[in-house]
């Protein structure tokens, strides 16, 4: 069986050798000159001197003329003549991939290293190609085309306080794709996903090496690939909602800011987005920005029930104190940091305050 890395790590050499080369070879060793194989072959002079200077291609006839003349089989010339023209090619491709290296620099290389997403050498048009392969595109010119048209079509759940990189934010939402690909999903399912969000926000209360692999089964049987991405820098994104074709939908997360509360605020806003904005590209405008707004209401009364909440509030103003909130999250069957996200964002308690009750997520 092939091996595919044994493939991408073959080296390619900085030049080519024409077929003509052998076949010099070939008849020199039987003795026999140009003239005589052009006589032999009915070919003019010029045009054997043509193959064997590279100048001319072995065509099918050529190949199979050349199997009856010097008797070397027609398929092992036209396979010198297919690699002779497959090397010229990379050749060509290398030295326009050395002419845009500065693209390379664009990205988070040290951090997708760090996290084995890629391999990089010291070979410059090496590591543009493997960044190419690991976008899934041909050349510099596609990726361009691709990521210039979908990035702005991308409505994600992010901070407020920092600038994106548009290229990092590309190679985040690409490992998206390509841990989704790993993921076997039904059909979409609306309803469904719909029904299973009760027992998906009972996980709330578990460790992440507890609650993933479930949750994730849980959202492919509903036709939602779930995936976790390791955030990157410039990159201050908690979770996006990308419709990849008619039957499923990705939702990514990250873990930016690592707490438990943001992190169940940003699945279940994700989730609203699914729910109540259907299959569409999400698109910077005023309407994004109450897609948003909905998205959020989604979030908090799928966590922690409105009624619940304003009961909660209204007897309890001014007294939230850790037992307080414990014995509520308790009676919601969620976790205690979520409570303490709800009434911080809310502004009944300030952000310095009992953040203890939030459980700190870290990558395994």
């Amino acid at each position: 069986m092939v091996n595919e890395n044994e493939i991408k790590n073959t080296y390619c050499p900085d030049y080519a050798i024409p077929p003509g080369t052998t076949l010099l070879e070939v008849i020199q060793s039987k003795k026999i000159t140009q003239s005589e194989l052009a006589e032999r072959m009915g070919r003019p002079k010029k045009t054997i001197n043509e193959i064997i200077n590279g100048k001319a291609e072995i065509t099918p006839e050529t190949a199979i003329q050349l199997e009856h003349v010097i008797d070397v089989p027609a398929s092992f010339w036209l396979n010198l003549e297919k690699n002779y023209r497959l090397d010229l090619a990379r050749i060509a491709e290398s030295q326009k991939l050395l002419e845009q290296k500065e693209w390379l620099k664009l990205f988070p290389l040290k951090t997708m290293i760090k996290y084995h997403w890629i391999d990089m050498v010291k070979d410059e048009v090496m590591n543009i190609a493997r960044m190419l392969e690991f976008f899934g595109v041909a050349s510099i010119e596609a990726w361009k085309q691709k990521w210039n048209r979908e990035i702005p079509t991308v409505l994600f759940r992010k901070s407020k306080t920092y600038e994106i990189s548009s290229p990092a934010l590309a190679v985040w939402l690409r490992k998206g794709e390509i841990e989704a690909d790993k993921i076997k999903a039904a059909k979409f399912d609306k309803k469904r996903f719909k029904n299973s969000l009760p027992k998906i926000r009972e996980l709330t209360t578990l460790a992440p090496e507890e609650f993933i692999s479930e949750m994730v089964k849980i959202c492919a049987s509903c036709g939602v690939l779930l995936v976790f991405v390791h955030e990157l820098p410039k990159v201050p994104v908690h979770g996006v909602t990308r419709w990849i074709n008619s039957d499923n939908v990705i939702i990514q997360l990250s873990l930016y800011k690592k707490k438990n509360a943001h992190f169940w605020f940003s699945f279940f806003h994700e989730a609203g987005h699914v729910l109540l904005h259907g299959k569409r590209d999400f698109i910077y405008d005023e309407t994004s920005q109450s897609w948003d707004d909905e998205a959020d209401k989604f979030a908090c009364n799928s966590l922690i029930s409105e009624q619940a909440y304003e009961y909660f509030v209204k007897h309890n103003m001014g007294y939230f104190t850790r037992a307080i909130i414990e014995e509520f999250a308790t009676s919601q069957n969620i976790a205690p940091g979520i409570v303490v996200g709800r009434l911080q964002h809310d502004n009944y308690i300030d952000f310095s305050k009992l953040n203890y009750l939030k459980r700190t997520f870290v990558w395994n």
